[in-house]
């Protein structure tokens, strides 16, 4: 069995959206049981991350870390046709990743207790984002 269904996700700007939900409801309404839930992502300003859903802390750490390895401005760019963050936000979608799998077990995400699926923008401004879920589980 596949189903395959696209999600749009609103971001405010540079930071993270918890889309853990979003995509267990497209698991339930597919009726899978068991399989494999393939998330990517349609745009190369923005990535994926799987992390810890706790602490938002930690999420505030990694933004802080990014921020110091891929400084927005640098002069050494030439990539900036659409302003300063343009380039670091190649950069961050390229060292970070686009797409994952998730197992799905007795009908849900098999995430651990503290991991949720995190959309990451990369941007400074809101932009809209189009995430490709396509689920496979044995008939």
């Amino acid at each position: 069995m596949w189903f395959q269904e696209r999600l749009n996700i609103a971001t405010k700007g540079r930071g993270m959206v918890e889309i853990s939900r979003d995509i267990e409801s497209l698991v339930a309404s597919s009726g899978a049981t068991c399989g494999l839930c393939h998330l990517f992502l349609q745009h190369t300003s923005a990535s994926l991350i799987l992390c810890e859903n706790a602490d938002p802390n930690v999420r505030a750490d990694l933004e802080l870390f990014m921020g110091d390895f891929v400084a927005d401005g640098d002069s050494r760019y030439s990539h900036v046709q659409e302003g300063s963050d343009d380039m670091p936000a190649h950069i961050r979608s390229v060292i970070t990743q686009s797409e994952m799998t998730i197992p799905i077990d007795n009908g849900s995400l098999a995430l651990g207790i503290w991991q949720g699926v995190y959309l990451w923008e990369h941007r400074t401004a809101p932009h809209r984002r189009i995430l490709m879920v396509t689920i496979h589980a044995p008939s």
